[in-house]
């Protein structure tokens, strides 16, 4: 138990945890753009966006609460839920992109679209990261961590009784 409290309270740094978080969620992000691409040739983009966001945010939840962060474990449902949330907000920002993009190119190929999406992911994922570290990851790590590293004995209480009356019961006594 005191290893995974120490896993806990060990949270990285700001460059550390961001730099775990390119990896983990600009992974899941490059993964992502190719699954929307292909799963659009099925479905409307919207659909397929919206569809391979909620999985991949699962899944960078998960990533990110065990590595990125330093959570020391899995992620919460409450974990889960804000960063559907922050996760929401980058859907928006996508698909704003790609309308924006349909605006002003009238048939964009497949390397620009590619490029607006994770042109606007990588947008997105900066926000979100500045959410994740600051307020979804940093609960937990407040309540876990802070226990332990602000945990002070409590002073003794020193009661006196009285004192022994003779040279017996001082013995006694000590």
């Amino acid at each position: 138990m005191e290893t995974a409290q120490r896993r806990r309270s060990a949270a990285p740094g700001a460059v550390t945890a961001f730099v775990r978080f390119v990896v983990c969620g600009g992974g899941v992000g490059v993964a992502s753009s190719f699954a929307v691409a292909a799963l659009a040739t099925w479905l409307p983009w919207p659909v397929a966006n919206a569809l391979i966001t909620v999985v991949s945010t699962l899944l960078a939840t998960e990533l990110h609460a065990r590595f990125t962060f330093g959570a020391g474990g899995h992620a919460t449902w409450r974990q889960h839920a804000q960063s559907a949330g922050s996760a929401a907000g980058a859907y928006a920002v996508t698909c704003v992109a790609m309308l924006v993009l349909e605006q002003l190119v009238a048939a964009p190929g497949a390397l620009l679209e590619q490029v607006v999406y994770l042109s606007a992911s990588a947008f997105a994922g900066l926000a979100r990261f500045a959410v994740l570290r600051l307020f979804v990851f940093a609960r937990n790590r407040s309540q876990v961590a802070n226990p332990v590293r602000t945990a002070r004995p409590e002073p003794a209480t020193v009661t006196r009784a009285a004192a022994p009356a003779g040279p017996a019961e001082l013995c006694r006594a000590a």
